[in-house]
């Protein structure tokens, strides 16, 4: 009886972290990230956006801003959100015009 009930609560274990990150816990990790980037590009862009990975990596979120940069143009920052800190660092202004190869 004590390997089964021993077996059992191993097994509800294992099952927490699949609740905590459960359908709540995500959304509130999407907007976390998208306000914090949003924020962290607001001198960079005017009317900054963000598109948010939904799961990011095992460490960091990750999130690709876009807006209209210094020079007029619409342009993009990546964005990496620190998981555990809750900190993030931008990268610098990326192009985002498509060009053909054709």
């Amino acid at each position: 009886m004590t390997k089964y009930m021993a077996a059992v609560a191993i097994v509800l274990l294992g099952a927490l972290p699949a609740f905590a990150a459960s359908g709540d816990a995500w959304a509130e990790f999407v907007a976390k990230v998208e306000e914090s980037c949003v924020a962290a590009a607001e001198g960079t862009f005017e009317n900054p956006q963000a598109i948010v990975d939904p799961f990011g990596s095992e460490n960091y979120g990750l999130a690709i801003v876009t807006g209209t940069g210094a020079s007029g143009r619409v342009a993009a920052i990546i964005c990496v959100f620190d998981k555990q800190t809750e900190t993030v660092q931008i990268g610098g202004e990326l192009d985002v015009s498509v060009t053909s190869n054709d």
